[in-house]
């Protein structure tokens, strides 16, 4: 993989539509021919099907990028094209996937591609049953994490492609040893969206590795469907929006999710209003836990409380959080109703592509009214 900035970038398009094919320089032979895939919601990614290739731009996939765009070449086997930088070419339908992250199994799974995920990074934390049995059973290996990748194992399994994810451009030392041993390497920010269906929609990335266009176009659109008809019955009427408070402190800090967030924007869709709904922040905001307490005294409801799962373990960390009215009143909720014996948590799993559950779920947490029959799926009490 390769970063490129905006005006390199602007060049290697250039040069890609005078010689993608390998047979011609006529530009009008590398026009798109194929809109299916056309992006609506995530701000992250672009696909571009021509006739000859289809070409995958990767826009910022880390926090704190500026203009820096990856450019892929995915072309079906048995052809080739000329490009550049031969790194950048990806054939498909991909065969053999190293993931970093478990959202991507997810995506793979859904659509009928698991038989080639043949790494992971922490395979400890896999939820889903088959591929964690899998991990046991050595079919997939962990190759480790970032600094500490396997390199000799991810050469031993010759990968189509890494897929990974970056929390900064640190990311890039061990991404530029990979490359260095011929590994291709392919940048995923679907963590980095700020829209539910925007981090949904990268399923339409795995489509086109797969060459299984059309089937996640099919699942984008029932998700997309589902996501919107909830949204509008939960907005339908102006009713009551509950204050919302997330998360819980770490060593006197809390790390705070700004209101252009995605957690807060599926509060928001659920009929809440998030105490922090109006900042604007790329990245987690640090408060200190007296500033956050006394913000919290507002809170009707409290979500996604870190890793506890009862409500002894929350005044531990601060006997003050025992008087939050939301602690008090019980209406706590953390996003771990569905874990493994090893850690492994579904909501960050198949949440990704299931972002009208977590809708519903929340929703119904807020407005019990509204969904008296549904069952939470990602969410429980925490008693």
């Amino acid at each position: 993989m390769k970063t490129f900035i905006s005006a390199t970038a602007i060049f290697i398009i250039a040069a890609f539509l005078i010689s993608c094919s390998g047979e011609s320089e006529r530009e009008d032979e590398h026009r798109v021919v194929d809109n299916k895939n056309k992006i609506s919601y995530a701000k992250r990614f672009a696909i571009h099907r021509t006739d000859s290739c289809t070409i995958v731009r990767i826009l910022n996939p880390w926090q704190g990028a500026d203009n820096v765009e990856n450019i892929y070449y995915l072309v079906k086997r048995g052809y080739n094209i000329s490009v550049p930088d031969t790194s950048s070419v990806i054939y498909v339908p991909v065969q053999k996937i190293v993931c970093m992250s478990t959202t991507h199994l997810a995506m793979i799974k859904s659509i009928g591609a698991e038989h080639s995920i043949k790494g992971v990074s922490g395979s400890e934390f896999i939820y889903d049953s088959i591929l964690s049995r899998n991990a046991r059973d050595g079919i997939i290996k962990d190759v480790g994490y970032e600094s500490s990748l396997n390199n000799e194992l991810i050469l031993n399994i010759k990968p189509d492609i890494v897929m990974i994810y970056g929390i900064g451009s640190e990311s890039l030392g061990y991404v530029g040893k990979l490359r260095e041993l011929g590994v291709k390497v392919m940048f995923n920010a679907d963590y980095l969206e700020t829209n539910p269906l925007g981090k949904a929609e990268w399923i339409k990335l795995f489509g086109s590795l797969y060459c299984k266009e059309a089937m996640s176009d099919s699942i984008f659109e029932s998700v997309t469907d589902l996501y919107l008809q909830y949204k509008n019955e939960i907005t339908g009427n102006d009713r009551y929006r509950p204050k919302v408070m997330l998360g819980l402190p770490f060593r006197d800090t809390w790390y705070i999710s700004p209101g252009n967030s995605y957690i807060s924007t599926l509060i928001n869709d659920a009929g809440g209003e998030y105490l922090w709904g109006k900042s604007i922040s790329a990245v987690s905001m640090p408060y200190g836990l007296e500033s956050v307490y006394l913000r919290s005294l507002e809170a009707d409801y409290w979500l996604n409380t870190g890793s506890a799962v009862s409500k002894r373990q929350i005044p531990i960390i601060d006997s003050r959080l025992a008087s939050i009215p939301a602690f008090i009143k019980g209406n706590l909720y953390n996003n771990n109703k569905r874990l493994s014996s090893t850690g492994g948590n579904d909501y960050w799993e198949s949440g990704t592509i299931n972002p009208h559950l977590i809708l519903k779920d929340i929703a119904a947490i807020l407005h019990p009214e509204l969904y008296v029959d549904h069952e939470l799926y990602y969410y429980r009490k925490i008693e």
